[in-house]
């Protein structure tokens, strides 16, 4: 018999046993669940005592429209709430600027000012739902127009939980929804990091992410090597602005895909955990338990959803959740299987939520806390992944770690490779696509997506004109100047003057405009 090789390029045995695992040391491994270095999962219960988090990732046209699907999603059973914004809000550019026309509401919700967080979580009570927002550059803008609606709800800020992407790293590498130049970004990074320690006690300061560097082509080693490197990266930066490591680590969170391929999934969640354990203990010296846990959420793989016989991406999902899950992850968002058409419909979204509500209450992946512990096999690949990780970390780190090797274009060359290779054995039918390249159909059903209606840019617009018309104009002129003042310098936490001028009724693209005169826009191909 012969091997085959997995998305990583690893060797994968057709049969394991005790031999793979010779000379092998459980303790030093495994652990117990909960328990150093976190192979089994960071809690000793994990799911036995209550399920993964159940997020699901919504966001279109206006508040109000996405408002009416996150209520439909609660009534449906979600336990986390998890926004996606239009291009112009995570660029920082208001509906009405003029690099905003024809994208507002296009991918994601429009969201210029505290009028349209207040619409969109209207009715939604923030002290009992967990919410996510996938948001960059702009991160601290979203992060405290959510906390400004929370406090008009009566909300105070400990009681608020939740995570903001706030990766900007992620973007020069894979997704390119920067603003500022790197310096400038990790500086509020680090702000945002200090704002929450005193003002958010128990929200997420960061989801250091791989899944869009997944989406672009990365490997499995390469989603986790280039993201632990970015990790890295951020707690020194946040080491560097005085803060203590187990101040802020434990708010650190992590961003991955699942892809169909189970096996070698599973064993890059446990491999991630081991080396984040061991980096944070061993590098950085945190001692508070939590600062060793690597918590994460997961999304299916969009990327690997077909547009030809959508249906089948039903089965694609419930097998990428079922390796999340049993990768042991914190909260889970499973694509609807009609994305690669367009925006998901309600129908759609309430099958990817019910997916994640199968596998916790009808399968039986729920009743032990790591099923896959002792595996032969999944032991196997658990080491052969940490290895490969740990060499790809090692280039990073050669290169003088991530910021330096990004502005090398080693991750971004990486990853092009490995996408390269991908589209070739897809093209060549080596790599076998379900409705793609094999088992295909000479006519495909017919299928009405969701579309976004145009007209929504132009009531956004108006939205715009009324609240400059309406606001006290003064005050946001003084709480702007205010914010340049603190931007200009470099001694105080930029967020609690961007606070106040989102208070007095200051824009989304009026607070990034004021960083971008002070700090500079970054260009592809400048040098850090």
């Amino acid at each position: 018999m012969t091997g085959r090789e997995s998305e990583a390029g690893l060797p994968i045995e057709p049969v394991y046993g005790p031999r793979a695992l010779t000379g092998w040391d459980p303790a030093e491994r495994l652990g117990e669940p909960g328990a150093y270095p976190y192979t089994r999962g960071i809690h000793p219960t994990m799911y036995t005592g209550r399920p993964w988090t159940m997020r699901q990732y919504a966001g279109f046209g206006t508040a109000a429209e996405s408002n009416a699907r996150y209520r439909r999603l609660i009534e449906h059973g979600t336990s986390g709430l998890s926004v996606a914004f239009d291009l112009p809000t995570q660029m920082g550019h208001d509906s009405d600027a003029p690099l905003a026309h024809g994208e507002v509401g296009k991918v994601g919700v429009a969201v210029d000012s505290i009028e349209d967080m207040r619409v969109l979580f209207d009715g939604i009570p923030l002290g009992e739902v967990s919410t996510s927002m996938t948001i960059n550059a702009p991160a601290a803008v979203l992060l405290l127009l959510y906390q400004l609606v929370a406090e008009e709800q009566g909300v105070p800020g400990d009681r608020l939980t939740g995570t903001v992407q706030n990766d900007v790293l992620k973007e020069y590498i894979a997704r390119g929804t920067y603003i500022f130049p790197p310096q400038p970004s990790l500086r509020l990074t680090a702000d945002i990091f200090g704002y929450c320690r005193t003002e958010l006690p128990r929200w997420n300061t960061i989801s250091i992410s791989g899944y869009h560097m997944a989406e672009a082509g990365a490997s499995p080693a390469q989603e986790i090597a280039f993201t632990l490197a970015d990790g890295i990266e951020y707690v020194r930066t946040a080491l560097a602005a005085g803060m203590a490591v187990d101040d802020f680590a434990p708010r650190l969170s992590f961003f991955f895909v699942a892809r169909t391929t189970l096996l070698e999934e599973v064993a890059k969640f446990r491999a991630a955990r081991r080396i984040w354990a061991r980096v944070m203990r061993e590098e950085f010296g945190a001692r508070d338990p939590r600062s060793l846990m690597l918590r994460f959420h997961t999304q299916t793989a969009g990327v690997e959803l077909t547009a030809q016989q959508p249906e089948v991406n039903l089965v694609r999902v419930a097998v990428q959740a079922l390796g999340a899950v049993l990768g042991g992850t914190q909260s889970l968002h499973t694509n609807s299987f009609d994305e690669a058409i367009a925006l998901p419909t309600d129908k759609a979204a309430r099958l990817a939520l019910r997916t994640q509500q199968v596998l916790a209450y009808e399968t039986d992946v729920t009743a032990t806390v790591d099923p896959f512990a002792g595996s032969y096999a999944m032991e196997s690949l658990t080491d052969a992944m940490e290895t490969a990780v740990r060499e790809l970390m090692g280039r990073v780190a050669d290169l003088g770690g991530a910021v330096a090797a990004i502005e090398r274009g080693f991750q971004k060359s990486e990853i092009e490779r490995n996408a390269y290779r991908i589209a070739r054995e897809t093209d060549t039918g080596e790599r076998v696509v379900v409705g793609v390249n094999r088992f295909t159909l000479d006519e495909e059903e017919p299928y009405t997506p969701l579309r976004v209606d145009p007209a929504i840019e132009t009531r956004q617009r108006a939205r715009l004109t009324r609240l400059r018309s309406t606001r006290d104009a003064a005050a946001v002129r003084s709480t702007l100047t205010a914010l340049t003042s603190t931007a200009e310098g470099t001694d105080h936490n930029v967020l609690y003057p961007m606070k106040e001028a989102l208070r007095a009724g200051a824009t989304v693209g009026e607070v990034c405009g004021v960083l971008r005169g002070v700090w500079g826009e970054y260009a592809p191909g400048e040098r850090f």
